[in-house]
């Protein structure tokens, strides 16, 4: 039992699927996903942009197939990627049927948006064929006019009937590899219907606020709406929909679920606001921490406060500390203990340093275990 209950998060049980090597549902970790942004027929900046996800950390990215040339590119897109790739095909079933082949791990794919009942089966077997989950994506903006007809406007009841009518016409065809998002650019009816729909089905479930907005302003709105269902332990793979570069999508998804300890991956700084008392920049600092530090990727707090009020306390608590001193000298904690003092000039540096060599260490012992 946790000596700290009120900090355990009970998921909701899902059965699993895999996308490509990847486990989604069940005990699996919570993955993070994005989505490019590039031509998918400029196979080359794809590529490079699915380079800048992978080293952020990304376990899933989609790849928009809009027309027969963007499925002939993601051929070499596939062979390319070092994580599983989601073909989104938008209503075209051909297109899914040409991503299938080409080496998709996963198609994003409403089958009642994609025509008659032949060619559900035609996209269903090309899924089985070639060892490819589907993922169902129901959408507020874009519901079924019969759903609206029926309730007069987006509401949690309508995007769980859509989400069910084509988790259906799935297992009419005995397919079960899938997974469903139900979003909505309103956090609280994507927060109503995800909660509906994970008392409904037990497959896995794909979270986001869709349309989330600008950087700051959708990384509020998608840490309020998803945390609030991952607290609630709903949710077994993530996407945050920024108006932004695809990393930093998955950047702020990894926050999100270090924020929950849903995942421990790089460099977790705790930093104050500042105030009058500081000893040194801290906002400079911790933004020149964060962009040095983003190629780290095994799990280490680090603490960076400007004075001595709070910073022992805060660096007690991490695997290093910087606390704000007099004189331009501040004091560096390594495990919670005191160890050394560093001047101004050489603090980021050292910092970088000292991170780094714990990185080294921790993976030399997990290496060894």
């Amino acid at each position: 039992m946790s000596v700290r209950p009120w900090r355990d998060i009970m998921r909701r049980k899902s059965r699993q699927i895999m996308v490509g090597a990847v486990p989604v549902g069940g005990d699996a970790p919570i993955t993070v996903q994005t989505m490019t942004n590039t031509p998918t027929t400029d196979a080359r900046a794809t590529i490079d942009q699915i380079r800048r996800c992978e080293d952020a950390g990304a376990d899933i990215i989609r790849v928009s197939c809009p027309d027969e040339e963007s499925t002939a590119a993601f051929r070499q897109i596939a062979r390319a990627a070092r994580v599983p790739l989601v073909a989104d095909i938008h209503f075209h079933y051909k297109r899914a049927l040409e991503a299938a082949d080409a080496g998709a791990a996963c198609l994003r794919i409403n089958p009642g948006n994609i025509g008659s009942a032949e060619r559900v089966a035609e996209v269903v077997r090309a899924a089985k064929a070639n060892g490819c989950a589907i993922r169902i994506g129901v959408n507020a903006g874009s519901l079924e006019k019969d759903l609206l007809e029926k309730y007069g406007e987006p509401c949690p009841e309508a995007l769980v009937e859509s989400a069910l009518d084509h988790i259906k016409l799935l297992q009419d065809h005995d397919f079960h590899e899938y997974k469903v998002a139900v979003k909505a650019s309103d956090v609280f009816l994507a927060v109503a219907a995800y909660q509906q729909l994970a008392d409904a089905v037990d497959c896995p479930l794909h979270l986001g606020i869709t349309e989330a907005g600008a950087m700051i302003a959708g990384t509020v709105k998608s840490a309020i709406g998803l945390g609030s269902l991952l607290w609630a332990g709903i949710g077994d793979t993530i996407r945050v929909s920024l108006s932004a570069e695809p990393e930093q999508e998955v950047r702020v998804g990894f926050d999100i679920l270090k924020s929950l300890g849903l995942r421990t991956r790089g460099v977790r700084i705790v930093s104050c606001p500042s105030c009058a008392r500081q000893g040194f920049d801290v906002i400079r600092t911790v933004e020149k921490l964060e962009e040095r530090l983003q190629h780290i990727r095994t799990p280490i707090s680090l603490s960076v406060l400007g004075c001595v009020v709070n910073g022992p306390g805060e660096a007690r608590e991490t695997d290093i500390g910087l606390t704000g001193g007099g004189a331009g000298k501040h004091m560096v904690y390594l495990s919670g203990v005191t160890d050394h003092h560093i001047d101004d000039e050489k603090m980021i540096e050292h910092i970088v340093s000292l991170v780094e060599k714990k990185a080294a260490e921790m993976e030399a012992e997990a290496e060894a275990a």
